[in-house]
């Protein structure tokens, strides 16, 4: 996914992501762009990947925002470098959370946003797409070994989900977001 809050002529593609905080964000920022010299990134992790709509935006929004009503945050920790074998899309696994963004994806593919993805849902975080074949070994080794500096958090909450529309520039725009319950179970 490109970065958002940009200015552009607006697609029907939407999807719906949690951006992580800082340190942790910036950082990430740092090295996509250091991977991808061309992105705008924004540290994210997808929930509903990019998909269109049959429905008005703010009525799919509706209908989202009342199935987030009841989910609680996640706790995500993010673990080694990685790459999808067939889009050789580099990416930080996830450990902890892995299984709970899978249920929350299935749970919100559904209804006004439901959509048959080209590729099973496999959360992670985006470290560079687009490459070159011959470039993907060299990010490989820059990513793994810039993500081994980092002496920070590697974990974060997922506890707002922004609903997001691409445009013809690939810039996602903000549409809206939602807070998830803060409630404790006993």
């Amino acid at each position: 996914m490109g970065c958002c809050n940009g200015e552009g002529s607006l697609i029907n593609s939407f999807a719906l992501v949690s951006y992580l905080p800082d340190p942790l964000a910036g950082f990430l920022d740092r090295l996509r762009h250091e991977l991808v010299p061309q992105c705008e990134p924004r540290a994210h992790v997808t929930v509903l990947p990019p998909r269109p709509l049959t429905a008005a935006p703010e009525e799919a929004w509706r209908d989202l925002e009342k199935a987030l009503r009841e989910v609680e945050p996640i706790r995500v920790e993010l673990g080694q470098v990685e790459v999808f074998p067939v889009t050789q899309v580099l990416y930080l696994s996830i450990g902890a959370g892995h299984n709970e963004l899978k249920r929350l994806h299935q749970a919100l593919n559904r209804g006004l946003l439901r959509f048959e993805e080209p590729f099973r849902y496999h959360p992670h975080v985006t470290l560079a797409q687009d490459l070159e074949p011959q470039q993907v070994a060299g990010a490989v080794e820059l990513a793994g070994a810039r993500w081994r500096e980092f002496q920070q958090s590697r974990g974060f909450t997922v506890d707002r989900l922004t609903f997001v529309q691409n445009t013809l520039e690939n810039r996602w725009m903000d549409l809206h977001g939602c807070a998830l319950s803060s409630r404790v179970r006993i």
